[in-house]
């Protein structure tokens, strides 16, 4: 009995636990998060449902949104009339299984079944056949990844617990709220009549998004439906980069994470993420500062992170250098009035003497008040060298050319400026006086995309982690 129950065991695993992880963890043929720079995905599952998903859709339709429902097919099998609404209003409909049942539990023959017996449901009643697929709770199983040609398996990278009535929609809204970025694929159900679920808890979702809805529109973001977002990945310039540097960013993007959570890095505006921050005190050689003070060994510094998502994603988004130093710009203009804001707020970073960063030679950081200095010879300026010139290669707009190119200008730098003197430049009280006005931004932006000659060096902080 023993050995049998053993064998079960490795068999689950094998079929269902080891895939489901690496399915959830790596995104391994499936797809869990998209690239627009202003859009996101909401996605309901469970439905549909005569309460809830009628009022659902007079939501989604006053603001003008579209979204993805993954519907039962038996549910959908009772109210034809839901689904005719769901299409004729543009939504995008995906398939759920017939019933609400773990494919974890079924045999590959059963599974294929559930889907097709809901996708012919759909097509008889929308004249349209469904090619997205998500599997209840997420437990794909190993035949379910490897059959990708059938199905688009749609999993998600944000989910809120909605199903539980006791978290309430305020709650609720906090968490959506906080998570509402672009490329966010957002869970949400339509139906509290599933196994596990509170049977009003939709009533505290509908609240919950109609407040995040606001906030979208507040943040000039909008609600596309899957298949659009599938699109835009497939053209997004990440695809078109080799599995080498595909593989890079992945590691580099997981260290981000690590180091954010050791180092307990504060951002300065969390919704948008750019520039992260962490106080701690200075290690190196003296330095006179450009205020006449001098930095000792000992003083409290701020030490300026740039997120390396957003530099990434900046990177590939642009088509020129000139492009890329403009966008980095225009976020460090957004960025630093509200760290000196914050400064200003706080007594414990009042008593830093000054910002730090490490940086590759560049232009930009004068631009804002910062000192551009040498890194001292040694092991770290030779390590850092060589992360920053990997980092180039991959974000850069002309990769490894531009290495060879100016492998001399390549060194990284030491940037500082004075705490007091960013407060005294950007006045916490009053708005900033160097952000363009958004007819400049757009004429600056247009530049390099006329073939303009100028070439500046990026001009972001890209501290070592």
């Amino acid at each position: 009995m023993q050995t049998l129950l053993l064998w079960l065991f490795y068999i689950s695993t094998f079929y269902a636990f080891i895939p489901g992880i690496i399915s959830r963890l790596f995104g391994f043929r499936v797809f869990r998060k998209g690239t627009g720079p202003n859009e996101f995905a909401l996605t309901f599952d469970d439905g549909p449902d005569p309460r809830f998903t009628p009022e659902l859709l007079d939501l989604l339709k006053r603001y003008g949104v579209k979204a993805t429902f993954f519907v039962v097919g038996s549910n959908a099998e009772r109210h034809p009339e839901l689904i005719r609404r769901i299409h004729a209003e543009g939504h995008l409909i995906g398939i759920h299984n017939y019933v609400h049942k773990t494919n974890w539990l079924m045999r590959p023959a059963t599974v294929r079944k559930q889907i097709k017996r809901t996708d012919d449901i759909i097509y008889n009643i929308t004249g349209e056949r469904s090619t997205y697929y998500r599997p209840p709770w997420g437990i794909v199983n190993l035949f379910d990844i490897s059959k990708r040609r059938q199905v688009q398996i749609v999993l998600w990278s944000a989910m809120f617990g909605d199903w539980r009535e006791k978290q309430g929609s305020d709650r609720l809204t906090e968490k959506m709220i906080s998570r509402l970025n672009p490329g966010e694929v957002m869970l949400l159900h339509d139906c509290g009549t599933t196994l596990g679920a509170d049977h009003d808890a939709p009533e505290h979702m509908l609240v919950a998004l109609e407040r995040t809805l606001q906030e979208a529109e507040r943040r000039g973001l909008r609600s596309i439906r899957v298949d659009e977002m599938i699109k835009q990945v497939e053209q997004s310039p990440l695809q078109q980069i080799s599995y080498g540097k595909r593989l890079i960013v992945g590691l580099w993007l997981a260290w981000e994470q690590v180091f954010q959570l050791l180092y307990r890095l504060k951002t300065i505006t969390p919704a948008d993420p750019f520039l992260h921050y962490r106080t701690r005190k200075y290690q190196g050689a003296a330095i006179k500062l450009d205020d006449g003070s001098t930095l000792v060994k000992g003083d409290k510094i701020i030490e300026l992170h740039i997120d390396n998502r957003q530099l990434f994603e900046l990177g590939i988004r642009s088509r020129s250098s000139a492009q890329l130093a403009i966008r980095m710009i225009r976020r460090m203009e957004k960025d630093l009035p509200v760290l000196a804001e914050r400064i200003a707020g706080d007594e414990s970073l009042l008593a830093a003497k000054v910002l730090y960063g490490v940086s590759m030679i560049n232009r930009g950081p004068e631009k804002f008040g910062f000192t551009v200095l040498d890194l001292p010879n040694g092991w770290f300026a030779r390590s850092t060298k060589f992360y920053l010139s990997v980092l180039l290669s991959v974000i850069h707009p002309s990769g490894g050319a531009r290495l060879k190119e100016r492998s001399e200008a390549l060194v990284p730098k030491m940037i500082l400026m004075p705490v007091s003197q960013l407060l005294n430049k950007m006045n916490p009280k009053t708005p900033h006086s160097g952000v363009a006005s958004e007819r400049n931004r757009r004429q600056e932006e247009a530049l390099p995309l006329q073939g303009s000659a100028v070439d500046p060096e990026l001009p972001g902080i890209t501290v070592v982690h």
